[in-house]
């Protein structure tokens, strides 16, 4: 009997090594430090973790957004790219699918023909950028949408007492969870890999879910093509929530809540 205590004594160091392994994935056991290799985030408070994240996501020059929004009682579906002097993307709600770009303060909005379907020129808007105008109530609708600073400012904030929970991965990143009352007052995952960037967020009372990535990477930012873009002065022609006196016969001619689509 005693020749097979070696080969029992091999398997079960396999099998406790093996274990180990797995428990280091989730941070526990077996004298590992979950924090080694990681900037160190992981071992602040939760008050202090979202702080090194806001100070993180402040400083940054660029952000790419996905995800969804419930803002004013609407659903929206968005994806995009933004720094300090605009943005461009998409945006989608239940009715239309709307393209942004936003190059300084000029916004342009790509819309289906469905969106200026009280319009003699709709039939040739859809595949077009239209030059808004900054007096026209659509502009304040739908530049939230590209302020990268307005965005991140409505997304961050979590709401109730804060606690630090377990370790995870946001796609192939590792990261660490504070939640706000329990959960009920918002997720966010923070970076464990250099920078703290915010990589998740998970708004309070199921407000939606947006990645956050690609933090810093640059990206073009130029105004479309002059053979894509319309440019109807100061005013736009009438789209599908307003009436033919030009009268609105909706809150708002399209998606967003003001300046701030991230309040709900």
């Amino acid at each position: 009997m005693t020749a097979y205590f070696p080969a029992v004594r091999l398997r079960r160091a396999a099998f406790i090594g093996a274990l180990c392994a797995g428990l280091a994935v989730t941070g526990t056991g077996c004298g590992q430090d979950p924090d080694e290799g990681t900037n160190g985030v992981g071992k602040l408070s939760a008050d202090k973790i979202e702080d090194k994240a806001k100070a993180a996501a402040t400083g940054a020059d660029s952000v790419h957004l996905s995800g969804t929004l419930v803002s004013g009682g609407k659903s929206f579906t968005l994806d995009m790219r933004l720094k300090s002097d605009g943005g461009s993307g998409e945006v989608k709600s239940k009715d239309d699918t709307f393209q942004l770009l936003r190059v300084g303060e000029q916004l342009y909005l790509k819309a289906s023909a469905a969106f200026w379907g009280q319009s003699d020129s709709a039939g040739k808007l859809g595949d077009k950028y239209v030059k808004v105008p900054e007096s026209d109530p659509t502009y304040k609708q739908f530049r939230g949408f590209t302020d990268m600073h307005v965005l991140l400012d409505g997304l961050l904030g979590l709401e109730g007492k804060l606690a630090k929970g377990s370790y995870t991965k946001v796609g192939h990143t590792q990261a660490v969870q504070i939640t706000a009352a329990e959960g009920k007052g918002g997720k966010l995952s923070v970076s464990l890999e250099g920078t703290p960037y915010p990589l998740l967020m998970e708004r309070a009372g199921g407000a939606g879910r947006v990645e956050l990535g690609e933090w810093g990477k640059t990206f073009p930012l130029d105004p479309p093509a002059q053979d894509q873009t319309v440019d109807y002065g100061t005013q736009l022609p009438t789209t599908k929530d307003q009436k033919a006196d030009g009268t609105s016969a909706a809150p708002s001619k399209g998606a967003g809540q003001g300046s701030n689509p991230t309040k709900p």
